[in-house]
């Protein structure tokens, strides 16, 4: 017997008939969002190549195409195999080379341009041995430490000589990622960071220039820093992804507004004991993740719990404070049966933790996006 895909349709009209715990999508704010950051790329004179890891859904990076996005990046090869067969044909893989893994690297790059991410003498070599024309970055370490070279190191230099000089590869350039944009706790913290991410590599392909490297692509990212910085001079794409969601970290860190958040999950309140000072949910670790908010947060938590969704105001006396596998446990007590909508900490791994999106528009179910999170 043949397989058939499954077709995700529609079978609810509002948000009160979803079981729960479910994922929202506001449809309108995702539009929004996608508007603004289409924008702000072309004020900085950058393309912008998405990073769709946090939203994981054909429908928006179809949607980030149409307002203009040049290619897309991914987080890991099942995604980039699954953007391919959906027709985004210009993907890079924003991850370190997995060696184990590069007879499916070849697989792929022999049907759509894939962009590989380098920063060892070791992940150049097996590319080479490959014999296949692969584009590849050389991956930087702007001030996150996390990987990439150090751009003032003679490896960095000696890896970019190599890239360059490749009978086989087609040095793309040097990527990084700002990723301790989110460790700053205020608007000019980040902004500091925005400003060494593109300092040091302008700097750095200036010193490959002037080494006879040819450096055709800068690229840079980070959807806080992406917020704030005032000029990309020198720098040819960005890679924002959480832009597109936003989540209760970027609130903290004045990238966005509650109500600028599109993603948020529906919970119901299960268990609310007389005399507790707690109460409930059905959305724990694996609706929400465990990560915690990254930002000058008022009070500990694990998930606001809006007030208001339509208003954009979060309730100041209740929130989600405790989370094990199924449970959330919520500061205050709230009856049994109720439903609740939380802004996820960290709307890339809250996105992870489901099947499908139900879109809305105000109370009412539009649709339903699938959630493409293989491994």
């Amino acid at each position: 017997m043949g397989s058939h895909p499954v077709l995700l349709k529609r079978t609810m009209t509002t948000i009160a008939e979803l079981p729960t715990p479910a994922l929202l999508l506001d449809q309108h704010v995702l539009e929004g969002n996608l508007q603004r950051m289409a924008r702000r790329a072309e004020e900085l004179g950058v393309s912008l190549r998405p990073h769709i890891k946090s939203h994981k859904c054909a429908e928006i990076a179809e949607r980030q195409r149409a307002l203009g996005a040049r290619g897309i990046t991914v987080a890991t090869l099942p995604e980039a195999r699954a953007f391919a067969e959906h027709g985004f044909e210009d993907i890079t893989w924003a991850f370190p080379l997995i060696l184990n893994r590069l007879d499916e690297v070849l697989d792929l790059a022999k049907r759509v341009t894939l962009r590989l991410v380098v920063d060892s003498s070791e992940a150049i070599y097996a590319l080479e041995r490959a014999e296949h024309p692969f584009h590849v970055w050389l991956e930087v370490d702007c001030g996150y430490h996390r990987v990439g070279v150090d751009p003032q190191s003679l490896t960095a230099l000696e890896l970019a000589r190599t890239l360059h000089g490749s009978d086989t590869l087609d040095f793309d350039g040097i990527l990084t990622h700002s990723g301790h944009a989110y460790q700053g706790r205020t608007r000019e913290d980040i902004a500091r960071v925005a400003t060494q991410e593109r300092q040091v590599m302008v700097e750095f392909a200036d010193r490959l220039r002037a080494e006879g490297v040819r450096v055709d692509g800068v690229s840079v990212g980070s959807t806080p820093a992406l917020a704030v910085v005032d000029h990309l001079e020198g720098v040819t794409e960005a890679r924002p992804g959480n832009y597109a969601l936003h989540d209760y970290t970027q609130v903290l860190l004045g990238t966005c507004t509650p109500r600028e958040c599109a993603v948020t999950v529906l919970a119901s309140v299960v268990s609310s004991q007389p005399g507790s000072k707690h109460s409930v949910t059905d959305a724990g670790a694996l609706a929400l993740s465990k990560d915690t908010a990254r930002g000058p947060a008022p009070q500990p938590t694990m998930g606001e719990i809006y007030q208001d969704y339509a208003a954009g105001t979060l309730r100041p006396d209740a929130r989600l404070v405790s989370l094990s596998q199924e449970h959330g446990m919520v500061s205050k007590p709230l009856p049994v049966g109720s439903r609740v909508r939380i802004l996820p900490n960290h709307a890339c791994l809250a996105v992870s933790c489901f099947d499908r999106y139900h879109v809305v528009q105000g109370d009412e179910v539009v649709d339903t996006w699938r959630i493409w999170r293989e491994r």
